[in-house]
């Protein structure tokens, strides 16, 4: 499947200059409402992409023309489809999939059921799903251990931030003070947590004794709606909160250190480039006909790019490239930035 370049739309407004069609797009079978680059080396040339929707997940390789002067566009290859219960709500890769040596695909999912799903396939005959139970109400977020993959966080309106191995059992609780929104791993000491919760808390949590060690504040009136540890510069931390985004350098005060406005129609998610520690993204809550995808770099009091997606949904950037994916109605759309 190849996607179109770049092309300026017209939009009658003052970001026309900024406003852009995909880079590059894929075409789904059905909707999507989940998708996620994986955070890791897939051991190949090529990047891990997962995105789901209404019952499926499809695993697939990226590769696009930036990385590999014989791809046009982009080149994406379908591993496999696996079925799922019900609708994918939140995914996070683990970084024990690799392409290499023996294939190995594992990814964890949350749904309305309030479970999680650990799935494991070797693209072959070994296809496995352990299901995980203890959130009492919806899971907003999740994330793998960075460093070998043996445990997952959650966090969910139901209070909590909870810890599991991968045999399913839950090794730990901690109890949040509003519904959690956001976790983040630290991707070197792996005893560091992050953890957003809607009132507008972000507290860091020291897995060893299970406290808090850290926390920050938005002082801000709106929900806190997704929040992101830059994992390239970790003094660094972003989100957004109502219309705005809110960056905060942990070193310096527990406010934050910039905010803008940003969507007139409430912010949904923030996500840090993994290629540039100033480079960062955010997408408004889907409207009734589009939602729209920000990009911005600090320093830059606008945005540098906007996107638009029909009834986009998820966000996630490649692991080494300035490009970032949205979901969205039966394809996805790859916007590439400057660093």
């Amino acid at each position: 499947m190849v996607g179109k370049n770049a092309s300026f739309a017209r939009a009658p407004n003052m970001q026309e200059d900024l406003t852009r069609s995909p880079s590059y797009t894929v075409t789904c079978e059905d909707y999507v409402h989940v998708v996620e680059f994986s955070p890791f080396s897939s051991g190949s040339h090529a990047s891990l992409l997962a995105y789901g929707g209404n019952q499926y997940v499809v695993v697939g390789t990226c590769l696009f023309q930036e990385e590999d002067v014989e791809v046009e566009g982009v080149q994406f290859n379908v591993l496999r489809a696996f079925h799922h219960d019900l609708r994918v709500d939140a995914l996070a890769w683990s970084p024990e999939s690799r392409l290499d040596r023996i294939p190995t695909i594992r990814f964890c999912t949350a749904a309305a059921d309030r479970k999680l799903r650990l799935l494991t396939s070797d693209l072959q005959d070994r296809h496995e799903v352990k299901v995980m139970e203890g959130h009492t109400s919806y899971i907003n977020h999740l994330v793998f251990e960075p460093t070998e993959g043996k445990q997952i966080a959650s966090v969910s309106d139901d209070h909590t931030c909870r810890l599991w191995d991968l045999d399913g059992n839950e090794t730990a609780v901690l109890r949040l003070r509003s519904p959690g929104l956001s976790v983040c791993w630290h991707s070197q000491e792996v005893f560091k947590l992050m953890v957003a919760e809607k009132k507008g808390t972000i507290r860091f949590y020291d897995l060893v004794t299970q406290q808090a060690i850290l926390s920050l504040d938005c002082g801000h009136s709106g929900p806190l709606m997704s929040a992101d540890w830059c994992l390239a510069n970790t003094i660094k931390v972003g989100a957004v909160v109502g219309n705005d985004w809110l960056i905060w350098d942990i070193t310096r005060s527990s406010y934050p250190q910039e905010k803008r406005p940003a969507h007139k129609d409430k912010a949904r998610l923030f996500r840090w480039s993994t290629a540039n520690e100033n480079l960062f993204a955010t997408t408004g809550c889907p409207g009734k006909i589009s939602s729209q995808v920000f990009i911005h770099h600090l320093g830059h009091p606008q945005p540098v790019m906007i996107g638009s997606s029909l009834v986009g949904s998820g966000l996630s950037w490649h692991r080494t490239l300035p490009l970032c994916v949205v979901g969205g109605d039966r394809k996805l759309c790859f916007w590439m930035t400057e660093m």
